[in-house]
């Protein structure tokens, strides 16, 4: 899928020349004539995204110019490998290792497709390796598809014991412990909100409990939401809002993603991942508005929709997370539509505790083309949690500032000292861009990688 080779299996490649609208002009200066006719013939003006071919004097091609336009991160490159016939190419005339990286990375993300259910063409372009760190560009490459084929596959397919399967399936492939707890198991093991969350389900709520590492290096903890699909519950969503619910657990899958490369690269860290993993259905036994739940860390909380479910089985994950005081607590989350509205569909909120990890990964974000946006945990919001009858409510009583409120309800469950980042995120491209398929996407993995990279050390 990657379609990135090493020179030594290629008979032969075409050399690829990114050029833009300032520098195409000097370079054709310095080629046959027949060549600048051929680029003037074809009106190219080294466009962002645009390719030529330049034919050679057999008949075949010499040469492609690539219109390599602004941006950050891989997606300058990324509309190159769509674009070419099939053929073996290489890159001429970059000389930047980094930038290098960011053209292997955007060919390895551009052959991306969804090919369970149905067979894709594919161009059979291939790129020889641009001599860079081939290991960064296939474990981050590998994370992201992870991410999108497990958000991509519908919810008949992908259970929770399927999820709980998959962070199981990764475990072995790295070496690390996994432990899934099933059923009546969470309610003796003490996870009442997952158990609560999924009892009425006929597949069984899990929570997969992976850790790898050296014991005595900094502790990193992911959790991740793992709602494989959520109807809404009793509080059920309408056709149109339970249409892309398949994703919702896509905060566990951009974990997954995440996780794999930090095992493959072997960064200094005891890793632990948690992920609840439940389908929010209906029937006689689900939990009910006005219910009033248990929680791991013995704070009740009464439900006021059952529609805010990802926030009850993190709360449980993300107090077992706390316990052992972690250097480092990241969960992410298709928590709420409030933070779409505040930011839309390509920026996930990010809300933090700790100042020096959190600028590092909106720096590196914005470096690696996967931004975020920090968003406030304003104390003052912490009022619309309150509950007559309870420790507090599952949502918030004022209609504005859902992410808000999401996030702070969330935040009693971290000691104030931890440091610990929540990523709200869709976990979908609603529309294709190159690189960038629409359906399932890993929001944050890059940023959150190259976070604990520069935090962490590379191994």
């Amino acid at each position: 899928m990657h379609g990135l080779v090493h020179a030594q299996e290629l008979r032969h490649s075409i050399p690829v020349l990114p050029v833009t609208p300032d520098t195409l002009s000097g370079w054709v200066d310095g080629q046959p004539e027949r060549v600048a006719r051929w680029v003037s013939a074809q009106a190219f003006r080294g466009a962002p995204d645009k390719v030529l071919s330049i034919p050679d004097e057999e008949g075949g091609v010499e040469r492609v110019l690539y219109g390599r336009g602004p941006g950050e991160g891989p997606w300058p490159w990324a509309a190159l490998r769509g674009q070419l016939p099939r053929g073996s190419y290489r890159l001429e005339g970059v000389e930047d290792p980094a930038e290098r990286e960011r053209a292997a990375l955007a060919w390895a993300l551009a052959g991306y497709r969804f090919d369970r259910y149905r067979s894709h063409p594919s161009s059979g372009a291939e790129l020889e390796w641009p001599g860079c760190d081939e290991g960064r560009v296939l474990r981050l490459a590998d994370g992201v598809c992870l991410a999108r084929d497990l958000v991509n596959t519908p919810a008949k397919d992908l259970g929770p014991g399927e999820l709980a399967g998959a962070v199981g399936e990764l475990g072995s492939r790295h070496g690390a412990k996994v432990s899934i707890l099933r059923g009546q198991d969470l309610l003796d093991e003490n996870y009442p909100s997952v158990h609560a969350v999924g009892r009425a389900a006929s597949r069984e709520p899990r929570l997969a409990d992976l850790t790898w590492g050296d014991p005595g290096a900094p502790k990193l903890t992911l959790v991740g939401k793992g709602v494989v699909f959520d109807s809404g519950g009793l509080d059920i969503k309408p056709a149109e809002g339970m249409k892309l619910m398949k994703k919702d657990m896509g905060g566990a899958a951009a974990v997954i993603g995440l996780a794999h490369a930090v095992m493959d690269a072997k960064l200094p860290v005891r890793l632990r991942v948690l992920v609840p993993a439940v389908e929010n259905a209906i029937a006689g036994n689900a939990f009910r508005p006005m219910d009033v739940l248990s929680t791991r860390k013995g704070i009740t909380v009464e439900v006021g929709n059952t529609d805010a479910e990802g926030r009850l089985i993190l709360c449980d994950a993300l107090f077992e997370a706390d316990s052992e005081e972690p250097d480092l607590i990241l969960d992410f989350a298709t928590l709420t539509g409030a933070a779409r509205v505040a930011l839309g569909t390509e920026l996930p909120a990010l809300f933090a505790q700790g100042e020096d990890w959190c600028a590092e990964m909106l720096e590196e974000g914005v470096k690696e083309g996967d931004p975020l946006w920090r968003m406030p945990l304003h104390r003052a919001y912490r009022r619309f949690l309150d509950s007559p009858v309870a420790d507090l409510n599952n949502i918030g009583s004022s209609r504005t500032g859902g992410a808000i409120t999401a996030a702070l309800f969330l935040n009693e469950f971290v000691d104030a000292g931890t440091n610990w980042g929540h990523v709200d995120t869709m976990g979908w491209n609603e529309h294709s861009r190159p690189g960038r398929p629409a359906g399932g996407e890993g929001f944050g993995i890059r940023a959150a990688y190259a976070m604990l990279e520069r935090r962490y050390g590379k191994g």
